[in-house]
């Protein structure tokens, strides 16, 4: 441990220049105490660190001095995949590792490269999760990502919709982020299946499990996107869209309704007012309500005559309300 902290210190040093005791302690979470040993462990090694005394003073190493210990732990590698995900790498317990392994990267590189990649993480940031979404609670996540690189079976406890709770053994294959949402991806009595990370409730580690041969994480996920859209969206209705209303489709019904949008640009053409014949794929129940008044007056709804039966009920009762 101490190793990989006096490693640490002599990185940053030779990344970021002079640095203050105080400064090197912030940065890898220790004392000031803990830095003035580490300085003079460095020291003694034969690392030519030296001290410049006075308010702007601080450690630094003598000038064309460069380390070539760079070399990477297992779990700093594997958190490089994450590098662009600063707060998925935490949420996963690998923030610490993916600090350590950046550190090691830019060491590494020629001063004009790691120059470079300053830049990039100064201009660049990447936020996953959309707008309009609460934070979930992920206390089992670190847990059950362990299991996934380990392989080892997990028994877990998981909500289902409406608050059913069932038990569960799973072998974990996988793990998707998915619009600020995290996945598990696992295979159960034989079939493959996903689980929303945030309904776990409890996770049990069990015994170790060979990993099947035939399974492929990115092609699961897309067949499992594909059938989820499907029950989401199992009915199909024939809308007049005006312009505004096909502007917003893509805001109000998501990437389904922009791409209905788009297939029917591609096979109809609008009338004189630009209004345009879509096949929209909407929800069951209330939620298609809820998704087909929000054009309010720039979407008409033509088929099925239930679904405008339903409409025209709603906006009436609406109306009532209002007087």
């Amino acid at each position: 441990m101490r190793a990989s902290r006096l490693l640490s210190v002599l990185l940053l040093l030779q990344n970021r220049g002079r640095m203050t005791a105080d400064e090197l302690a912030a940065e890898l979470e220790v004392s000031v105490r803990t830095i003035y040993r580490d300085i003079d462990a460095l020291s003694a090694s034969g690392v030519p660190v030296y001290a410049d005394r006075g308010r702007t003073g601080g450690y630094q190493l003598v000038d064309g001095y460069r380390t070539r210990l760079t070399g990477m732990t297992e779990e700093e590698a594997q958190s490089l995949s994450l590098a662009g995900l600063p707060v998925a790498a935490a949420e996963l317990g690998l923030g610490t590792v993916l600090a350590a392994a950046q550190l090691k990267l830019y060491a590494a590189l020629p001063a004009e490269l790691r120059s470079r990649a300053g830049k990039v993480a100064e201009r660049f940031y990447l936020d996953v999760p959309g707008w309009h979404r609460g934070i979930e609670s992920l206390p089992h996540l670190a847990e059950i990502a362990e299991a996934v690189w380990q392989s080892k079976l997990l028994r877990i406890r998981y909500e289902k919709w409406g608050q059913r709770v069932v038990d569960r053994t799973v072998m974990p294959l996988g793990l998707i982020l998915k619009a600020g949402n995290w996945y598990l991806a696992g295979r159960c009595e034989g079939s493959d299946r996903m689980y929303r990370v945030s309904r776990i409730r409890e996770v049990e580690e069990l015994d170790p499990f060979e990993r099947p041969a035939d399974f492929d994480l990115a092609s699961t996920w897309r067949e499992w996107s594909e059938q989820f859209e499907r029950r989401m969206f199992p009915r199909v209705a024939l809308v007049h869209m005006s312009p505004r209303a096909q502007a917003l489709a893509g805001f109000y019904c998501g990437a389904v309704g922009e791409r209905a949008v788009r297939e029917a640009r591609a096979s109809r053409e609008p009338d004189a007012d630009g209004w345009l014949l879509v096949d929209l794929p909407v929800e069951k129940g209330e939620p298609a309500l809820g998704e087909l008044l929000r054009f309010g007056g720039h979407l008409r709804v033509l088929e099925p005559a239930e679904l405008r039966d339903e409409v025209a009920r709603a906006i009436r009762e609406m109306g009532a309300l209002y007087g």
